[in-house]
């Protein structure tokens, strides 16, 4: 069961019974450990800025700050450099473009702080992120802090923190990890997160591939004994940024990237000796191939990978049967499948007439 560690972060917890040194100067004590920040740099002069002057107003100041440029061809590189000579804690490596993975494991290759963090260089963090995780962390031996994140879009903020924090077991986080709980919001993404270097020591991010945090993150899961969860949104995502990896190529880096990695996911896990879990992140895996499948039916352009997804899911017809006998697996899952995997075209018609017609009467109901 999880533990609860306390509400809202409350900045005047910072020193109190769980203080572990006294106060250097004016933000940081004696004996605090050090965090480096790993920040992916590629061509985003517009945004570079807001966050990278995010992270150094971090009010946690033990921090090793490690720009990389991944072979930008606009002003980003200047902009590294400049920022390496306004302040000490941060280093630049300037590197031939390889992608974002290649970038992070540059920055990990340089990393020496004792706990490892990631921002994405179109985002940026809230003051209070590092203090919070880490404290949380050392309060908890835990060996990764997790929080929730603010999805910033053209349309406006989405933010569901409740500002509860509860302290998981590696069973309970995995649990959240891979089968999803509306009470957390524990997702792949590395930068919502600060790991112990001690756990990811060695771990490195498969390059040439998008959705690389999904393997990356599942395996310091496996690995981990505790997990602080911090339910306050310190990491601001930008979501729809035009030229984002995220929004070239989705069909591609779905078929391709995405799906090779949860079925990765899956049998990581069972050789691990978690077989229920397995099995439980195949029957989350099947349901997301049916969200795919819609989604890709929705426009001409994509509907081959529509019929990608239906190849894939026939071709498993025998585990499917298997993993969908669990109890655990909703009916309404179960008849979707089946139709699905009988008539693709009317499983599409039957979910675009549910929405068109059932959903607005229930709403109109309310």
């Amino acid at each position: 069961m999880p533990r609860y560690l306390y509400g809202r972060y409350d900045k005047d917890q910072r020193v109190g019974k769980d203080k572990i040194g006294r106060r250097c100067g004016k933000d940081r004590m004696v004996g605090e450990k050090l965090v480096s920040v790993i920040v992916a740099v590629y061509n985003i002069e517009g945004y570079l800025p807001r966050c990278v002057d995010s992270i150094l107003a971090q009010t946690y100041r033990n921090l090793e700050i490690i720009l990389v440029d991944d072979g930008s061809q606009d002003g980003s590189g200047s902009i590294c450099d400049a920022y390496a000579k306004k302040d000490g804690r941060v280093m630049v490596i300037h590197k031939e473009n390889g992608g974002l993975s290649d970038a992070r494991n540059a920055g990990l290759d340089k990393a020496s702080g004792d706990y490892i963090g990631f921002v994405d260089g179109d985002d940026w963090i809230e003051a209070d992120m590092y203090r919070a995780m880490y404290e949380a962390c050392e309060r908890e031996h835990a060996q990764i802090a997790a929080c929730r994140y603010k999805q910033i879009t053209k349309s406006g903020v989405i933010d569901a923190s409740g500002g509860n924090s509860v302290s998981l077991s590696k069973t309970d986080a995995l649990e959240v990890y891979i089968c999803g709980d509306d009470r957390y919001l524990i997702y792949n993404s590395v930068w919502s997160k600060l790991f112990s270097r001690d756990l990811i020591d060695g771990m490195r991010f498969p390059t040439g591939k998008n959705s690389e945090d999904i393997m990356f993150t599942t395996k310091a899961f496996c690995k981990m004994e505790r997990l602080a969860y911090l339910d306050e949104a310190y990491y601001n995502y930008v979501l729809d940024r035009e030229g984002s990896i995220m929004n070239e190529r989705a069909g591609e880096r779905r078929i391709h990237d995405e799906i090779p990695f949860w079925r990765e996911q899956i049998a990581y896990i069972r050789k691990a000796g978690m077989e229920e879990l397995s099995d439980k992140a195949a029957y989350h895996f099947y349901r997301r191939l049916l969200f795919y499948y819609i989604d890709f039916m929705e426009n001409k352009k994509t509907r081959v990978y529509a019929g990608e997804i239906v190849r894939q899911l026939r071709a498993d017809r025998a585990i499917i049967r298997r993993i969908y006998g669990k109890e655990y697996v909703a009916i309404g899952d179960k008849m979707r499948m089946r139709l699905a995997l009988a008539w693709p075209g009317a499983y599409y018609a039957a979910v675009k007439g549910y929405d068109r017609y059932v959903i607005p009467l229930r709403v109109r109901r309310r």
